[in-house]
């Protein structure tokens, strides 16, 4: 799903975290919990408590998933662009240490509480 060469967007619209927690509850950890998620067509990002889940649903069938933990205690600088009048997408850049740069952008999102939540938890 993330291509870390290149800057890479996702159109990300709201969704409800019970309706994708299925999914990502093998791999959280204990004291970790879902706070947001957001899906695009079929793949889909999840905020935790602890970390960033990307996850990439591959194939025709959808069972083989590509899971990436981005956690937030890697990111070294962080920047968020509101929706305009007439550009109605807001975007999320995240610089990771040792990996570069993760764009994610989103549809009918409060991208105010995303670098609220990601400020709680780098600074």
């Amino acid at each position: 799903m993330i291509d870390f060469s290149k800057d890479t967007v996702f159109k990300l619209s709201p969704c409800k975290p019970k309706d994708i927690a299925p999914t990502v509850q093998p791999i959280i950890i204990p004291g970790e919990e879902i706070i947001s998620s957001f899906k695009a067509v079929r793949d889909f990002v999840v905020f935790t408590n602890k970390r960033l889940i990307a996850v990439n649903v591959q194939g025709m069938t959808g069972k083989k998933k590509d899971f990436t933990s981005l956690p937030y205690n890697r990111i070294q600088a962080f920047s968020i662009e509101t929706a305009g009048t007439f550009d109605l997408d807001a975007e999320l850049d995240l610089w990771f240490s040792g990996l570069g740069n993760v764009r994610l952008e989103f549809r009918g999102s409060d991208i105010r509480a995303i670098g609220q939540l990601i400020a709680t938890h780098t600074l």
